[in-house]
């Protein structure tokens, strides 16, 4: 499936990684990594990419794709506890993390 010719609903993060997290953070970020396996868990998740920079070393861009808004807020709050737990154990891995943007495709 080409998910970039379909109107879902994506979400772009950033992260500097910290330059001894790299190889953990590509495992856990990538697209059979732990968020994505959790993301599967749910109805209208299509899956997730990572990206890595050639210009910054340690900068990566994840970019996560939804049937619709509406399916990730009740993937959030089912999950809640599940994705605080991941989120707090990731936290060593990065510097920074910004969400970049979040919309449907021919909005982002």
């Amino acid at each position: 499936m080409d998910r970039g010719q379909l109107n879902v609903y994506r979400i772009v993060w950033m992260y500097d990684v910290r330059p001894e997290s790299l190889a953990p953070f590509e495992r856990v970020y990538g697209s059979d990594g732990d968020w994505a396996r959790l993301f599967r868990s749910a109805r209208g998740y299509l899956g997730t990419e990572l990206f890595r920079s050639v210009g910054t070393p340690g900068r990566y861009v994840t970019v996560d794709d939804w049937e619709s808004l509406g399916a990730y807020d009740i993937f959030r709050a089912r999950a809640k506890a599940a994705y605080a737990e991941l989120d707090a154990r990731c936290d060593d891995l990065t510097q920074t993390e910004r969400l970049v943007s979040a919309g449907d495709t021919n909005e982002v």
